[in-house]
């Protein structure tokens, strides 16, 4: 009995229609415009998304400890795996779109940041910030990890960027005309920038911080 329940249930699951990501309940839509669709994902524990498609490549920051289980339509639930605060990932379309839901299994709400671009260039960029933490044809993604006090070095951004944070921290940019500007940030916050920024970022608090950048190719 237990096995046909199981048959079952996967033949329901392979008849759910998917829906487009940014109609997926689970996705909170905080961003689109011609160059990316920014969500910001949020799944109690216990609860599962939709099947639902990504058409792009795209990027993913995690902003919360959880278990989490992945399943592709068709396809079996996968096992448990760690989603950890601070990780990136970038992900590249290849063939058809990826079709999938996620599961918590918690501990607690599980939140994500999830960036998709809209426009893979057809003549990458070839300036780098920084050094390249992810990417993928689209983007190059830069992670700085900031404990109280520390800034990161001066870098360039030829391209339009998103600035992401995954902590909250009081976050402090300086420009090369050595004018700054000091923000206090909440982990998911984010500012798309779409024009060239040199600058620096510095933590001004008093605990770890950590903020990720986005940058177009």
């Amino acid at each position: 009995m237990l096995a046909l329940a199981g048959v079952a249930l996967c033949q329901q699951a392979a008849r759910q229609a998917a829906v487009r990501v940014e109609q997926e309940p689970h996705h909170h839509v905080v961003l689109k415009n011609d160059s990316v669709l920014v969500t910001h994902v949020v799944i109690p524990p216990g609860e599962a998304t939709l099947y639902h498609t990504h058409s792009y490549d795209r990027a993913a920051i995690h902003l919360t400890n959880n278990m989490i289980t992945l399943q592709q339509m068709g396809q079996s639930e996968s096992e448990q795996m760690p989603a950890k605060i601070g990780e990136i990932s970038a992900s590249t379309r290849k063939g058809d779109p990826l079709t999938h839901r996620v599961r918590n299994a918690g501990p607690g709400p599980f939140e994500v940041i999830d960036v998709e671009f809209l426009q893979r260039p057809v003549q990458p960029s070839a300036a780098e910030a920084a050094k390249v933490g992810a990417e993928d044809p689209s983007a190059r993604i830069y992670n700085w990890a900031l404990a109280p006090g520390a800034s990161s070095a001066q870098h360039t951004h030829e391209r339009p960027y998103l600035v992401i944070s995954v902590t909250p921290m009081q976050l402090k940019m300086t420009g090369v005309d050595g004018k700054s500007s000091t923000h206090e940030v909440k982990a998911g916050d984010f500012h798309w920038v779409d024009s060239k920024m040199t600058h620096t970022l510095a933590n001004g608090g008093t605990t770890d911080g950590q903020i990720v950048e986005l940058e177009l190719k």
